[in-house]
């Protein structure tokens, strides 16, 4: 079972990380068309110190935190209970080795920036992050914490959405002179942050569908028909998020174009404009 916290945390990584990465793919793109190029992390731009590396940062500190959190506060250091693993803390365990995956990949990023000890490309960098978003789709799909009802339909909608993590970022490692591959990269973390907060206020929070309450560690409804409409109200939930952000991206893009825009983007587009006419 999780926790509103165990779920914002996340939440909170996923969203920064992937506006950012929104924001830059477009700022790159709009800036320089013909030489655009994926980037797995994007550094901040006129800074050549630490604050360069402020992405990494995030990733590779946040995911220790919350990894620290799960493991050390919510465990209460009982790790093992007659020299097992403690099964009551067997779904803690598992997220912690999921923050592990994303602390690995921010660790070997800088790495690999700042140090010739392990000097990568992107496209190798694009495949750590894939295997982090794997390990991430196989802990919410085969959970120790069994998810039913209510919950597990929650669950299942962000499974889909770390599977588009997963293809975007694969095959960015495969195109990587595709702006819709990046920009799709960076919407996909942006709704995985989102659905992470909009599952905490649904199940743990203010937002609980009518006819359904936490019940100790256990969503229940009433009855099937709210078990339903509570699935409905997801589904709903989840379109009006994603319309949300399509509609941020397009303003931002404008936005963007016109104010940072390349005098060979503007004209590119000019001509473009008129064939069609």
């Amino acid at each position: 079972m999780g926790s509103f916290m165990g779920h914002v945390l996340p939440g909170t990584l996923f969203l920064l990380v992937g506006v950012w990465h929104t924001w830059s793919s477009m700022m790159r793109y709009v800036s320089n068309p013909k030489s655009f190029q994926f980037r797995i992390w994007n550094p901040v731009p006129g800074f050549d110190g630490r604050l360069k590396y402020l992405e990494l940062y995030v990733v590779a500190i946040g995911a220790f935190i919350d990894m620290c959190i799960e493991l050390l506060y919510s465990t209460h250091l009982k790790f093992f209970v007659n020299g097992v693993l403690n099964p009551t803390y067997m779904n803690i365990f598992e997220h912690g080795g999921m923050l592990l995956m994303f602390f690995i990949f921010g660790v070997i990023s800088l790495l690999s920036e700042k140090t010739s000890f392990l000097p990568l490309p992107q496209g190798a960098l694009c495949l750590i992050a894939a295997t982090a978003f794997c390990v991430e789709y196989i802990l919410f799909y085969f959970h120790s914490t069994t998810h039913k009802g209510l919950e597990g339909y929650y669950h299942l909608l962000l499974v889909l959405l770390i599977a588009l993590c997963i293809l975007s970022t694969v095959t960015a490692a495969l195109i990587s002179t595709s702006f819709p591959v990046d920009l799709c990269c960076g919407i996909a973390m942006t709704l995985q942050g989102l659905w992470f907060y909009q599952t905490a206020f649904s199940l743990y929070g203010p937002m609980m569908p009518a006819g359904c309450r936490l019940n100790g560690d256990q969503i229940s409804c009433h009855s099937m028909d709210h078990q339903v409409r509570g699935e409905l109200l997801a589904t709903f939930q989840l379109f009006t998020i994603v319309f949300g952000v399509l509609v941020a991206v397009v303003v931002s893009y404008g936005f963007a174009a016109s104010r940072f825009g390349h005098s060979d983007f503007k004209s590119s587009r000019t001509a473009e404009d008129g064939q069609y006419l």
